[in-house]
């Protein structure tokens, strides 16, 4: 365990503005509040706040964030309070200390919707200040590292398995790829013993070999590079046993038949190098189809930027490359704690930190969303995905997830707009609202003050702020009715083949999924298929959801109805009856 001395040597190794009365001052008064106490290890609980102080100094963070990291259980499991912390440190080490004791005061005790729960809390308390957020990661790596000294296996598990849902996406969109790693493969250890076991034995087996292929490798970059005057440092790093066990899931190969189980990074001094080496190495070594992706011109949505490519490189090996300048290795390894510069003062410039923008979108999802397993869905959705970059006709980009339709850039733009939106344009041309952006696509959205969100939206919406919003106009809106139960109407045209049986299957579909069909009328026949109008009630909105999607998948060619007159048949009738 550190003493306070060698803990503010590390800090000043990195920031000569601290002073170092705080820290002394935080580490004494945390050793007397704790001093009774003891981890299910046994060992003095003040084991713990030095373990995260020291990650949070790790990441190179301010005096009042390791602070907070050596005062964060104070408030939670002993005598001090709010009034005390922040008399002795000031209002806002006090502040952060108490937004960590937020998220943490119900763990545990909730038993239904607990994730959802947590995960509320956990957005909510980091929505005034992002360091709360980065105390609680550096408090559940530690406690990730130390989860077999719990004696409960049922709340290892659960602990195991919050960290893989929440803690691990929640530290990749803060760009922490170092401590994302490390959650996942500690979470994986827990979750699926057998599998990280049979991985880390086979990587043991192959190490030496590893190990002088990545030597011989290295030294053909640095010969080649050096020919074409390019300084650079080229650094090497293994895959965790989780990255490599989601990978032979994903591709379904053996562990054998992967070949990018090290990475090479390239890093140098300045952007345009980057793709002076990208030249180089693709000039000399032939490229695998398919694999490259530049991020500095289309940073990832936690800002990410690299360089991405793999070669068939020397001895014909396979070989995975990222070329980055220091400070993109800085980002892809501290994330948004590498904004933390100690230049002038110890006070980040909060500019740097308008990219987090998507935090406040899922701040306002909880805060309006009452069901709270509907929040967590939607904050995954927010947590996972990678984007594309679209334009507004005045210019602006607007980021969205992978998948999105006019509908996310509607309310990517403003909510408002979103719940007013008619039709859209895309690169000029009238497009259908289902219509899947692409990278650089400009969107003119139109909309009307008369118009209100389509219950089909949800159908094919990808960001979670899309969908929240969708959902809570028509939660407000039954909110607002009579009491009565509601029930959705919806119309759907599919097309039938002219073969025995499919009507009972397409009918089969929509009781199955708990659907009611109110009306079916055929509206044209064809030798090769009969089309057919389904008018469908519901009472929830995920029956509705689940039956579009089984439609897709059995391959039925479909379109949903919206605004049908309810007086359709009766004019239908009327207008047989005047032609006959």
């Amino acid at each position: 365990m550190l003493n306070h001395e060698d803990l503010i040597k590390k800090v000043k190794n990195y920031n000569p503005f601290l002073n170092p009365n705080i820290l002394t001052k935080a580490y004494a008064f945390s050793l007397k509040a704790h001093k009774n106490q003891t981890r299910d290890s046994g060992d003095p609980y003040l084991s713990h706040p030095v373990a995260v102080a020291n990650i949070l100094t790790e990441l190179k963070l301010d005096s009042a964030t390791i602070a907070t990291g050596l005062l964060h259980d104070t408030i939670e499991d002993t005598n001090a309070t709010y009034t005390i912390v922040e008399k002795e440190f000031g209002k806002e080490v006090a502040d952060l200390v108490n937004g960590v004791t937020k998220i943490s005061e119900l763990e545990g005790k909730i038993i239904e919707n607990s994730k959802a729960e947590n995960i509320r809390k956990l957005i909510l308390a980091t929505s005034k200040d992002i360091r709360v957020l980065l105390v609680k990661i550096a408090d559940r790596l530690h406690n990730m590292r130390t989860l077999n000294s719990i004696p409960s296996e049922s709340k290892k598990t659960r602990i195991a398995k919050e960290t893989m849902e929440i803690y691990a996406p929640l530290a990749n969109r803060m760009g922490m790829n170092h401590i994302r790693d490390e959650l996942e493969d500690l979470s994986f250890q827990k979750l699926n013993p057998d599998a990280r076991k049979l991985v880390f034995e086979k990587l043991s087996l192959n190490k030496l070999n590893r190990k002088n292929v990545f030597n011989s490798i290295s030294s053909n970059f640095t010969k080649v590079l050096e020919t074409n005057n390019i300084k650079a440092k080229i650094v090497g790093r293994e895959k965790t046993p989780f990255a490599i066990w989601r990978k032979m899931q994903s591709k379904r190969v053996s562990l054998e038949q992967l070949t990018d189980i090290i990475g090479f990074r390239i890093i140098v001094s300045d952007i345009s190098t980057c793709y002076k080496v990208l030249g180089v190495f693709h000039s000399n070594w032939s490229t695998i189809p398919g694999r490259f992706k530049d991020y500095i011109s289309t940073p990832k949505i936690n800002n990410y930027k690299s360089i991405h490519t793999a070669i068939i490189g020397p001895n014909n090996e396979r070989v995975e490359i990222q070329i980055r300048t220091q400070q993109m290795h800085e980002f892809a390894e501290r994330g948004i704690a590498s904004h933390w510069v100690y230049k002038s003062s110890e006070k980040v410039n909060h500019l740097s930190l308008k990219e987090y923008d998507w935090l406040r979108d899922l701040v306002e999802i909880m805060e309006k969303e009452k069901n709270v397993e509907h929040s967590l869905e939607f904050t995954k959705l927010q947590m996972f995905q990678d984007n594309v970059f679209c334009f507004t006709p005045k210019g602006e980009v607007i980021k969205l997830p992978r998948g999105a339709t006019p509908v996310d850039f509607a309310y990517a733009v403003h909510t408002k707009i979103g719940d007013t939106l008619v039709s859209c344009e895309i690169n000029g041309r009238g497009s259908p609202l289902q219509s899947i952006l692409k990278n650089g696509d400009l969107v003119n959205i139109k909309g009307s003050k008369k118009s209100s969100p389509s219950l089909e939206w949800l159908t094919f919406s990808a960001t979670g702020k899309a969908r929240a919003a969708i959902r809570r106009h028509w939660q407000n809106k039954k909110n607002a009715s009579t009491g009565a139960e509601k029930k959705y109407i919806s119309s759907l045209c599919v097309k039938i083949p002219n073969v025995p049986g499919k009507l009972g299957e397409v009918s089969g579909l929509i009781g199955f999924h708990q659907n009611n069909i109110i009306n079916m009328e055929i509206i044209e026949k064809k030798t090769d298929y009969l089309e057919f109008i389904f008018d469908i009630q519901t009472k929830d909105l995920k029956n509705y959801k689940n039956l579009i999607r089984e439609l897709k998948l059995k391959d039925y060619k479909f379109n949903i109805i919206r605004h049908r007159k309810k007086d359709a048949l009766l004019r239908r009738i009327i207008k047989n009856f005047k032609r006959n």
